[in-house]
């Protein structure tokens, strides 16, 4: 890690900046966490100079952000990936683009959704084409699991900012208060209650928040979801989609949306925003009908 003179010493900020405080080397994790690796890719994504990049790249090698990993011997070409390291600076990210949006794009009110002409709704339904890089959330179990179903052909990921069972005090002052909030129970038991229509689709059906396992675990008990729940707490799929968050309580929260995506792991449909989260299934099952019928 570089420690230079100028930086305060005893700072952590100070130097945490000292190593990605420019511009550049922020977008290039934002480019690399997203599934771009290779050195053609990222400087076409980001238009920047074949210099600036080699000397980003190498920096951020050298400070253990990235890593190397060949993929062509002759002549040498590598990939470049986010180490442990690397991978703790997605949360960063994260409340870079969530006070982005809220305060510098938006006019600074707290919502767990977007109006549907904003820019934030336009970044989400681009995601359709892209393709979601390899990575493993944690299900209710505490167990690694790929949020796109192997053997099927569709994949439903939906989001929600989070749902709990009754008798806990696990839902934010005021949360009944912030628009698109609430819902994410009934949004859950809607689609537990229609999953026939899924598996006959040959989708399996995953909800992903950033709640806690435990705490997915002990929703998932009270109310009956036969499905998995998946925990981004450590908002590895927010920051590889870049999806929108709000922050509640001291927590990061997805706001609700919807992603089908088909077995190459290809997000081929978008749901959002979601302003009825029960009637956001019957969505759901229309938009399989038709990307079937493509």
């Amino acid at each position: 890690m570089r420690h230079t003179e100028a930086a305060d010493p005893d700072c952590a900020i100070s130097q945490a900046l000292t190593v990605v405080g420019d511009t550049w080397t922020l977008l290039l994790i934002r480019d690399i966490a997203g599934g771009t690796h290779h050195f053609d890719g990222l400087r076409t994504a980001l238009g920047i100079s074949r210099r600036v990049l080699t000397e980003r790249l190498k920096a951020l090698v050298e400070d253990g952000i990235l890593e190397k990993r060949l993929y062509h011997p002759h002549p040498p070409r590598y990939e470049y990936h986010l180490t442990a390291t690397g991978r703790g600076l997605l949360p960063v990210l994260v409340a870079l683009q969530d006070w982005g949006g809220r305060y510098v794009l938006g006019d600074g009110s707290l919502s767990a959704t977007s109006p549907a002409d904003s820019a934030e709704t336009r970044r989400v339904h681009a995601l359709a084409g892209h393709r979601l890089p390899p990575l493993e959330l944690a299900s209710a179990a505490g167990e690694p699991v790929d949020p796109v179903a192997a053997g099927s052909a569709w994949t439903v990921l939906y989001c929600y900012p989070g749902a709990y069972p009754p008798g806990g005090h696990d839902y934010p002052p005021g949360w009944g208060t912030i628009p698109g909030a609430a819902g994410c129970t009934l949004e859950s038991s809607t689609y537990r209650d229609r999953m026939a229509e899924f598996t006959a689709r040959d989708a399996r059906v995953y909800g992903v928040s950033t709640q806690r396992p435990d705490q997915l675990a002990a929703f998932a008990e009270h109310a009956r979801i036969p499905f998995p729940l998946l925990s981004d707490a450590e908002l590895q799929l927010a920051a590889t989609l870049r999806l929108p968050t709000f922050r509640a309580a001291g927590v990061d929260r997805l706001k609700r949306l919807t992603l089908v995506l088909d077995a190459t792991r290809t997000v081929r449909g978008v749901l959002y925003p979601v302003v009825d989260p029960a009637g956001s299934v019957e969505d759901a099952l229309t938009l399989l009908d038709r990307l079937a019928g493509e």
